[in-house]
């Protein structure tokens, strides 16, 4: 059971509730976290950025969903695993191969970009000052600076959010654990 009671939109500033609600509904079926994070208003600037970044569409979002599950994985959230393995089955993972996505050097699903990203938010995620200038190259041959700020913004973003959904212990919202898989 959630450790903190969900706070109802209408409670909050109208940009505040305005901006969650819609973080909560249309950006995700995320409404148990957004209604926990309500309880601290300036946390819809952070819904916003992560709705504008989705919106703006500056990396692929398979890789960021290829991110986010990784990291998810690595903390082992069961919350975030739930609301992103879906975008990956749609994006041709199949179960096995999202199950075993941190095996990723002989991942038979996976491209070398791919590969190239859960390497990196798996360094990211457990040795990050020790990650090699070698990697970068590697990731500069693939991707802009900025796509590679946006993947490692949302790669360090997604370990919040793992602490943050463990801590308050948040439940997988209903429509996805009745959803078929």
């Amino acid at each position: 059971m959630t450790r903190i009671s969900p706070m109802p939109y209408e409670n909050l500033p109208p940009d505040a509730g305005a901006v969650l609600k819609k973080y909560g509904t249309e950006y995700g079926p995320f409404n148990n976290q957004a209604q926990v994070l309500a309880h601290v208003p300036p946390t819809q600037h952070l819904a916003a950025m992560l709705m504008e970044l989705k919106q703006r569409q500056g990396i692929t979002w398979r890789y960021i969903e290829l991110a986010v599950v990784c990291v998810s994985k690595l903390n082992a959230c069961d919350y975030c695993v739930a609301h992103h393995s879906p975008h990956l089955r749609v994006d041709g993972l199949s179960e096995a191969g999202i199950e075993t996505l941190l095996d990723y050097h002989d991942h038979p699903e996976l491209s070398p970009v791919d590969k190239l990203v859960v390497e990196y938010t798996i360094a990211v995620t457990n040795t990050p000052g020790r990650i090699r200038d070698a990697m970068f190259d590697r990731l500069r041959a693939e991707f802009t600076e900025a796509e590679i700020v946006e993947l490692t913004l949302r790669i360090a973003l997604c370990g919040f959010f793992n602490r943050f959904n463990d801590a308050l212990m948040l439940e997988i919202e209903p429509e996805l654990t009745q959803a078929p898989t």
